[in-house]
C-alpha cells in the first residue's frame, strides 16, 4: 500500500484558485487610516481630537490668509480693501495685509545692499551650490570640483564686500604658506614642530606682511570691484552669510576640540575642556555683546575690526563648542576594537583618525551635527540685539514706518517661511545622508 499523499486523500485540487482583490478596508486611504489612525480606542480619540483642532485652526486661518490686499501701499489701504470685500468682524477688519510683503520683500532679502549690485550676492549664493556639491554629493559629482570648493571661501567674501582682488589672493597665500611649511618642514623639525612653525609663519604673513604686499600689487595692477560697507548688509543675506561661514568653520574646529578633549596631553586636554565648558556656560547673546562692544577694547588703537566678522567669529566659537561634544559622543560610541585595529595596522595617530576613527564617529554623529547646524542658523536672528539688521531687525524698522505701523503677523510669517525652507532643506539632507550611509549599521 502506497503512502503517497495522492493515495491517502480523496481529492487533490489540480488548478489554482483565481486571485481575489484584498478587502477594501485594508488598502488605499481607508486601509492606511485604519492602520495608522484608528488602531484602538485611545488612538481613535487622539485622532479625532487632533483633527478637530487642526480643522479649527484652518477654519480661522484660511479666511485671514486669502486676503485681497496684495496691491495695498499702506495698512490704511489694506483696511479699506478688506472693508470693501466685506471682511469686517466685531473687532474691525479681518485679513492679512500682504501689501507690506510685496513692497518690502527685497529689503527683507538684501537689507540696504545697493540695488545696482544685487547681482553680486545673487552670484555668490548661486556659486555656493557647485562649491558644496562635491562635499555633499561626493558620489554623484566629479571630484575635480573640489578645486572650486577650495577657491570659493575666498571668492565669497570678495563678491559680497568687494574691494581689490588681491585681498582674497593674499589671504589664500597664507594657507599656501601653512601647507608648504607643514609638508616640507616635517622631515626637518618633526611633525609637531612643523605644525607650530606653519601656524606662526601663516600668522606673520596675515598680520604683518600681506597688507603691504596687497597694497603694492593693487598699486601696480588695480583690479577691484566697488566696495560695500558692512552696515549695508541685512535681511536673509546677512543671516545666510553668518550661518554658512559659521557652519563651515565650526565643524573642523569642533573636530579638533573633540580630539583635544580626548588627548593624553594634559595641557591640550585642559585647554580644550576649559574652552568647551566656558563657551557652553555662556549665552550666545552675551558673546555677541562682547563681539560688539568689548572686543575693540582689547585690540590696538585704530584697529578696524569688521562687526560682521566679529559676529561670525563668536558664532563659530559658540557652535564649535557644541559640535565638539556631539562628535565626542560619536567617538565614545565606537568600540575599543576600532582603535586597536588601527594600531594593529601600524597607523600613526592622524592616519588612524583620518582613515578609521573619524569617518565612523562622524557617521554616528550626523543627526546631532545637523541639529547643531540648524540651531546655529536660527540663532543668527540674535544679531538684531547688537544693531545688525537681520530679517527680524528689519521687520522692526519696517513697522516703524508710519504706513506699515501695526503690521506684525505678515512679516513674521514671511520670515518664518524663509527660515523653514533652509532648515527643512538641511533636515532632509541629513535624512538622505543617514539612509545613504546606513547609520543604523556599524
Amino acid at each position: 500500500m502506497s503512502n503517497l499523499h495522492a493515495d491517502t486523500v480523496a481529492f487533490v485540487r489540480d488548478t489554482m484558485l483565481p486571485q481575489k482583490e484584498p478587502p477594501a478596508s485594508t488598502v488605499g486611504l481607508l486601509g492606511w487610516g485604519k492602520k495608522n489612525l484608528f488602531t484602538g480606542p485611545f488612538n481613535t480619540i487622539v485622532t479625532i481630537l487632533c483633527t478637530a483642532f487642526i480643522a479649527y485652526v484652518l477654519w480661522m486661518l484660511i479666511p485671514w490668509f486669502f486676503s485681497p490686499t496684495w496691491n495695498a501701499t499702506s495698512l490704511g489701504e489694506c483696511r479699506e480693501m478688506l472693508t470693501a470685500a466685506g471682511k469686517v468682524g466685531e473687532h474691525g477688519t479681518s485679513g492679512a495685509c500682504w501689501g507690506v510683503i510685496r513692497e518690502r520683500w527685497i529689503q527683507l532679502l538684501f537689507g540696504f545692499y545697493p540695488a545696482e549690485l544685487y547681482w553680486r550676492p545673487i552670484l555668490a549664493f548661486v556659486l555656493l551650490a557647485p562649491a558644496l556639491a562635491p562635499v555633499l554629493f561626493s558620489d554623484k559629482v566629479p571630484s575635480k570640483l573640489l578645486i572650486f570648493s577650495a577657491i570659493y571661501p575666498f571668492l565669497f567674501p570678495w563678491l559680497l564686500w568687494g574691494g581689490t582682488i588681491w585681498s582674497p589672493i593674499c589671504a589664500a597665500l597664507g594657507f599656501v604658506i601653512l601647507y608648504a611649511v607643514v609638508k616640507y618642514g616635517s622631515e626637518a623639525i618633526g611633525q609637531l614642530g612643523a605644525i607650530i612653525a606653519a601656524v606662526v609663519a601663516a600668522m606673520v604673513w596675515w598680520l604683518f606682511l600681506s597688507g603691504y604686499v596687497q597694497d603694492g600689487l593693487a598699486s601696480v595692477i588695480p583690479l577691484a570691484i566697488e566696495p560695500v560697507a558692512s552696515r549695508d548688509f541685512g535681511g536673509m543675506m546677512l543671516s545666510i552669510t553668518i550661518g554658512v561661514v559659521a557652519i563651515a568653520c565650526s565643524l573642523p574646529l569642533g573636530i579638533v576640540l573633540a580630539l583635544g578633549r580626548q588627548s593624553d596631553l594634559l595641557i591640550v586636554k585642559s585647554l580644550c575642556v576649559g574652552f568647551i565648558e566656558f563657551i557652553r556656560g555662556v549665552p550666545l547673546i552675551t558673546l555677541l555683546f562682547v563681539a560688539s562692544t568689548l572686543l575693540n577694547i582689547f585690540l590696538p588703537p585704530g584697529t578696524n575690526f569688521d562687526i560682521i566678522l566679529r559676529v561670525i567669529i563668536m558664532a563659530t566659537l559658540f557652535s564649535a563648542a557644541y559640535m565638539a561634544e556631539v562628535i565626542r559622543g560619536g567617538l565614545a560610541a565606537l568600540p575599543k576594537g576600532q582603535y586597536e585595529g588601527a594600531d594593529s595596522l601600524g597607523l600613526d595617530y592622524w592616519q588612524a583618525q583620518r582613515l578609521i576613527i573619524m569617518p565612523q564617529a562622524l557617521k554616528i554623529s550626523i543627526p546631532g551635527i545637523v541639529s547643531t547646524f540648524i540651531g546655529l542658523f536660527k540663532d543668527t536672528t540674535l544679531v538684531s540685539v547688537i544693531g545688525l539688521l537681520d530679517p527680524l531687525g528689519l521687520s522692526n524698522s519696517i513697522r516703524a514706518d508710519q504706513a506699515w505701523n501695526g503690521i506684525v503677523w505678515e512679516l513674521y510669517m514671511f520670515i518664518a517661511a524663509l527660515f523653514f525652507l533652509f532648515c527643512f532643506g538641511m533636515s532632509r539632507y541629513s535624512m538622505y545622508l543617514e539612509r545613504k550611509l546606513q547609520t543604523g549599521h556599524r
